[in-house]
């Protein structure tokens, strides 16, 4: 049976419980700005994206290797501009935006380790590409966060990294060996569903350093797990950025490239973005309509993790009935246990097979209901 796990939580930083109720909150994942969720009312009633949108309502990415001082520029960037950084997504990120005080284990997120990735990277197990299917589920729902923040308050955001560039670190898994091609066809079919459904980044700043001042940096940083990043895996991050991301982002988005260096002059790069005319992509196409129907996607996460899901056999991503099991009855015993009451719906979509159990387990947060 090929299964998908949908995951409730109720956030803590987005709701309070008082009195046996639940009072929703505004939040980064419950139409931020406001405390009702977003819907046809809202137009009806008048409700337009466009007015709010000012010179720096926009998607900006900060792109590069491992270690290249992307989270420095993009904060320093977002505090000139006045738009919002959001740091970039990892295997937990929807326990960091639902409020946990501790990450749930890794057999709810994903089932996948990075630090055992750069440890084994051809583990036996399937880790390397449960990590990067996960990773690009991550990306999809912040990047959906990161719309939706834009779309309901016209606050521009600073994001590193997006879906549209997660690609990079697919081609260099494969490179080396890491993964499958039958991985990589997957991978793709699912890229090719989902990024449909979203405009690229206004502009994309990509930072370039040399693989080898890359790995100089990860052995400076001190984290064990990163020691022993192989030298021909960071070039084909590299490679695959300058050969396939690069020359395919230019056509709908701004490009600006600097090296490590130039970097450091943040004024010189926001100057260099007053400059720019964002005179291309799809973004010129949209008006209020099509913003309402973004909108209204953005902001309905089991829509868009659902977009990663397809029933297909895949060793990487396959579980047992039995393990199934075990995995989804102790994660509804924890969550269960945390909140003291029963979420408001676990819901299990079912495809009948002869054997299996296939599917990534998803952690997928829904706006809860007011009681």
């Amino acid at each position: 049976m090929a299964l998908t796990v949908v995951r409730f939580l109720f956030p803590a930083r987005t709701t309070a419980v008082r009195a046996g109720s639940v009072v929703q909150k505004a939040g980064i994942h419950s139409s931020p700005g406001r405390s009702l969720e977003y819907g046809w009312w809202a137009y009806i009633l008048g409700e337009r994206t466009t007015p709010r949108f000012k010179q720096y309502s926009k998607i900006i990415t900060i792109d590069g290797n491992l270690a290249s001082g992307k989270g420095a520029l993009a904060q320093k960037l977002a505090d000139k501009l006045g738009m919002l950084y959001m740091p970039e997504a990892d295997t937990f990120y929807v326990d960091r935006m639902t409020g946990e005080k501790e990450p749930l284990p890794r057999d709810f997120n994903g089932m996948c380790s990075l630090e055992k990735f750069y440890a084994d990277p051809k583990a036996a197990d399937g880790n390397s590409y449960r990590l990067q299917l996960w990773m690009y589920t991550m990306r999809l729902l912040q990047y959906s966060d990161a719309i939706e923040h834009l779309l309901a308050t016209g606050q521009g955001v600073i994001l590193e990294r997006s879906p549209f560039s997660d690609m990079v670190f697919l081609d260099a898994m494969f490179n080396q060996g890491y993964i499958r091609k039958e991985c990589v066809n997957h991978y793709n079919e699912i890229k090719t569903i989902s990024i449909c459904e979203f405009l690229p980044p206004h502009l994309v700043l990509y930072i370039d350093q040399p693989a080898e001042e890359v790995q100089k940096k990860l052995k400076q940083s001190g984290k064990p797990h990163l020691q022993n990043v192989s030298l021909q895996y960071l070039k084909s991050i590299e490679d695959s950025y300058k050969k396939t991301f690069l020359p395919s982002i230019r056509e709908t988005s701004e490009l600006l490239v600097y090296d490590t260096t130039q970097t450091q002059d943040v004024e010189r790069v926001v100057e260099d973005i007053e400059y720019l005319k964002f005179d291309k992509g799809p973004w010129l196409e949209q008006d209020d309509i099509s913003y309402h129907y973004m909108r209204k996607l953005v902001q309905d996460k089991q829509r868009i993790g659902s977009l990663t899901h397809i029933p297909v056999f895949l060793p990487e991503i396959t579980i047992g009935a039995h393990d199934y099991d075990q995995k989804y009855y102790a994660y509804r015993a924890v969550s269960w246990h945390m909140l003291g009451l029963e979420p408001v719906l676990i819901q299990l979509q079912l495809n009948h097979s002869r054997t299996m159990w296939t599917g990534v387990i998803k952690v997928i947060l829904y706006v809860t209901k007011t009681a």
